[in-house]
């Protein structure tokens, strides 16, 4: 099974300004040479780990808009969920 390192990620989103966000945007210009299996393997295990709360200050707004699910990047706002 495909694996996601969440380390690069997290170095990703502390250089990102606040706002929304695809996971595709995030991982980087490598997504595009990953085959579609391990982009829906890599998009769930994100989803996933946001969701066990592994990256703090990322919210899965629930939506799906423009290629994909839509999160959002707050560092330092409440959190909360939609």
């Amino acid at each position: 099974m495909t694996k996601l390192d969440l380390t690069p990620l997290k170095a990703a989103l502390a250089t990102r300004n606040p706002g929304p966000f695809h996971f595709a945007a995030l991982y980087g210009p490598a997504w595009a040479q990953l085959h579609i299996g391990d982009k829906v393997k890599y998009g769930h295990a994100f989803l996933n780990a946001v969701r066990a709360g592994k990256l703090p200050g990322v919210i899965d707004t629930g939506t799906k808009k423009g290629g994909g699910r839509l999160y959002l990047w707050q560092p330092d706002g409440p959190e909360f969920r939609p």
